[in-house]
């Protein structure tokens, strides 16, 4: 492992990032206080509490993970596919880092930016809804997992991508159905069968219970659920591995 070229590129990738606080901080953050006003109060007066839980309240950890998710899969998806249009990929290619370097320095900074997000969309809800944090450790645990996954779908979509329309069908077809299905905005456990089972598939409503879980005390999560999600996280980060080690779509 070459330790000083991995962090060299995690700086590189924080940098980025940072160099347009606007795009990649404030706008989430518009995003969610937009969330609290249309959701949590508009329709939050007319929707009675979930499981003893004030409405507004039970979605802040569905609106936490959006903003890790989405601004995990969307940092290193578009740093890795930028590098390799402009061509500055072949400099990390003959730079003496290895494919576990690379995906070290992408995801580590692609997580860097959505836990930051993740933190301030919390402190946008600490001003609407108060301090709610029950379970400190597994609210970390189910953050950095959330992170590390989409941050890893971000990276094998970026060196899967040949064009940007094809950056965007991952959010736009997958991500964006799943999390709107995964329970963000209401609880799955009310759904009616077999709706209610199927939902269980999706990893997003694992991610999200494993939240409200952490943060509100709400839904054990289910050894099944957490197997999901780390054999989720496992197989991404092998196949994008292998890819990244083969120079898939990298070495002309």
């Amino acid at each position: 492992m070459n330790v000083i070229g991995a962090r060299t590129l995690l700086g590189k990738e924080v940098r980025r990032f940072l160099r347009v606080p606007g795009q990649t901080v404030l706008q989430p953050l518009i995003s969610t206080a937009l969330y609290f006003i249309v959701f949590g109060y508009t329709l939050g007066g007319r929707q009675a509490a979930i499981e003893g839980v004030p409405y507004v309240q039970y979605i802040v950890p569905g609106l936490v993970f959006l903003g890790v998710a989405n601004n995990s899969f969307l940092n290193s998806s578009s740093s890795f596919f930028i590098a390799k249009i402009q061509g500055t990929v072949t400099d990390l290619l003959v730079a003496p880092l290895g494919p576990g370097e690379l995906l070290f320095g992408f995801v580590a900074g692609a997580m860097t930016r959505g836990l930051l997000v993740g933190l301030l969309t919390w402190a946008v809800a600490l001003f609407f809804t108060g301090a709610h944090l029950v379970h400190v450790l597994g609210t970390v645990v189910f953050l950095l997992l959330c992170a590390y996954v989409f941050a890893v779908l971000g990276l094998l979509a970026g060196v899967w991508a040949d064009k940007f329309e094809q950056i965007n069908l991952f959010p736009t077809f997958l991500m964006l159905p799943l999390t709107f299905l995964g329970g963000v905005f209401y609880s799955v456990r009310h759904l009616p069968e077999p709706f209610r089972t199927v939902s269980l598939f999706n990893p997003v409503v694992h991610m999200v219970e494993g939240l409200r879980a952490g943060m509100l005390g709400l839904e054990e999560q289910s050894p099944l659920g957490l197997g999901l999600l780390l054999g989720l996280a496992v197989g991404a980060t092998t196949l994008t591995w292998r890819l990244l080690r083969t120079g898939y779509k990298l070495k002309s």
